[in-house]
């Protein structure tokens, strides 16, 4: 990739995060953000042909090529049902608090799990105070995710 591609993807990403935290943080806008996450998510699950997996580490591979940086969102590890990763680009989030709005801006990620046959789970937020990257777990769809407490549920 090119030095002006990489610049120009990286402020792509800035701004389009900018976007999805303001439309997320109130109510009345949520279906813009929702709308616009679904087209961004579909986009990126057509262009890179993301299509169902079996297994936990493709599942995780999958989720990654929804992103134009894997190296962004690394997989910290895999075991037999689960594959955990984390996401370090910076959110708009990041120490507001507003865990309910990023849940509500994972919902790109989400889409992109359930494309490769997943569930997707946000353990840790950079919304929460002093949290730097998100912490995130997969799992194919029907297994059970009730171990994996969400980060917008967490007291």
């Amino acid at each position: 990739m090119t030095q002006f591609k990489k610049t120009l993807t990286k402020y792509a990403v800035k701004t389009m995060l900018v976007v999805q935290a303001f439309l997320f943080r109130y109510k009345f806008l949520n279906f813009l953000g929702y709308t616009l996450n679904h087209l961004l998510a579909w986009s990126r699950i057509i262009a890179k042909n993301i299509q169902k997996t079996d297994s936990p580490g493709k599942l995780g591979m999958k989720w990654q090529q929804g992103f134009p940086s894997m190296k962004h969102v690394p997989i910290t590890k895999i075991d037999a049902r689960t594959v955990y990763a984390e996401i370090h680009t910076p959110c708009p989030l990041q120490g507001s608090g507003d865990v309910e709005a990023c849940y509500k801006m994972m919902s790109f990620d989400r889409t992109i799990a359930k494309a490769a046959g997943g569930q997707f789970v946000v353990l840790q937020s950079q919304a929460q105070e002093g949290v730097y990257k998100c912490r995130v777990a997969m799992r194919l769809k029907g297994e059970d995710m009730s171990d994996l407490l969400p980060a917008h549920l967490q007291d």
